[in-house]
């Protein structure tokens, strides 16, 4: 199956040095040297999220890279987008470089780094954005730094503009955006400070205008209110130059799963309201929505062991992806299709031209293409337990959940970089 063409149908992939010979049957000359044998499973181009956190620089001593990029492989994720979040922050081109030589010398996923929009993210000064993309950089962002100043973000997407680069941007309005739960009745009930709808649309307004006076373009970091979602779609139907995406914790939970001050449960952005969920599903279908993200931010025990409001935001996700996905598209219009459009030919859409060499047949299934390829079983359904998770960060709000479908090969580069246990 592949979203891009509307391939579906029933037939041997044949692959050599890394690219796909053949989609439509056996090659007459060609004698494999390792049969995969998929009978009963669905072979799809390799999933792309656009928002992992890998740990790295920062923590090579917890070996956090080598974990998390295995993690990626056993969801069927060949390709992720790393924030620039890290210590020291992605900023400078040598640590860019090196994040790319330790990540391609583990033959896992690859990774695409974004670089830091300002220097050290404190919203200043801009970084050296050119030197920053020949070092590797895919675009430019803030992660959850928001900029205070208008007048820097201005700058930054007139000279990202300028040469054609993409600025990553999670919307969010600084002094509104501080408390740990969405604002409404369950986080006036349980006390818990409030982040408002008007945190994320206030800051949509200001992006948008900025667009319209620069022509720069932005991609949206996990839109997470259905008034942010409406503006998004009116912004796209004015022709401004936007893309968007989701996480998985937005499409499937809400607020009131919090329940007694769950800590797992402890998200950015913060987890809304029953019709905001109901907007980003639909979006997601309608397309208004463009990817789907695991939001990827593995914690560790110290950090996410604590009162609700003093713990770490962020849960692992990368295992659970096309889980979640799969689960959501047997709800949607759009069905399996339209579920895996937004894992794979859709954030490859969103990447365009910075996927380089990469560009022509990522997220897709081409004769010729490069073969990163995702392989699972529909009919294997599998309960998520914390403990078997390859990743280092072991919370996630679906622990005990039974996810539909189970990924048997990923395929990296025509190599496979994860088999699943018979």
């Amino acid at each position: 199956m592949d979203p891009a063409t509307g391939l579906d149908q029933i037939g041997d992939v044949c692959i050599a040095a890394g690219r796909i010979l053949s989609l439509h049957g056996g090659i007459a000359d060609f004698a494999p040297n390792k049969i995969l044998d998929a009978t009963g499973c669905i072979v799809v181009p390799g999933l792309i999220d656009l928002s992992v956190r890998l740990g790295e620089p920062g923590h090579e001593h917890e070996g956090m890279l080598e974990s998390e990029l295995a993690a990626a492989v056993a969801g069927g994720v060949t390709s992720v987008v790393c924030p620039p979040d890290t210590d020291p922050v992605l900023d400078e081109p040598g640590l860019v470089e090196m994040l790319k030589f330790r990540a391609e010398k583990l033959h896992q996923s690859r990774v695409f780094p974004l670089g830091a929009l300002t220097r050290a993210l404190k919203g200043e000064a801009l970084t050296e954005m050119v030197e920053l993309t020949e070092a590797g950089c895919v675009g430019f962002s803030q992660a959850e730094v928001p900029l205070a100043n208008t007048q820097v973000l201005l700058r930054a997407l007139q000279y990202a503009a300028t040469f054609g680069y993409t600025v990553w941007l999670r919307p969010q309005e600084l002094h509104l955006g501080k408390g740990v739960a969405a604002s409404g009745a369950m986080a006036t009930r349980l006390g818990l400070s409030g982040v408002s709808v008007a945190a994320e649309t206030i800051a949509l307004h200001t992006i948008f205008e900025l667009v319209r006076a620069t022509g720069a373009r932005v991609h949206l970091c996990r839109i997470s209110s259905a008034a942010g979602v409406a503006l998004v779609g009116r912004a796209k139907a004015e022709g401004l130059g936007v893309t968007c995406d989701v996480s998985i914790n937005s499409l499937h939970l809400t607020d009131v799963d919090i329940g007694y001050f769950d800590s797992r449960m402890r998200l950015n952005p913060p987890l809304r309201q029953q019709r905001d969920r109901d907007a980003i599903r639909q979006g997601l279908a309608d397309g208004t929505i463009d990817a789907l993200v695991s939001d990827h931010a593995p914690v560790d025990e110290d950090a996410k062991t604590l009162p609700f409001a003093e713990a770490e935001p962020g849960a692992t996700g990368l295992e659970l992806l096309l889980g979640l996905a799969c689960k959501w598209g047997s709800d949607s219009p759009g069905g399996l299709m339209r579920a895996l459009a937004v894992l794979t030919s859709e954030p490859a859409r969103v990447l365009g031209d910075a996927l380089g060499s990469l560009q022509a047949s990522a997220g897709r299934l081409v004769k010729g293409g490069v073969a990163d390829i995702c392989v699972f079983d529909p009919d294997c359904s599998w309960m998520v337990e914390p403990a078997a998770l390859r990743s280092q960060g072991k919370h996630t709000p679906f622990s005990g959940h039974a996810l539909p479908v189970r990924v048997r090969w990923t395929l990296v580069g025509g190599q496979v970089a994860y088999e699943a246990a018979p």
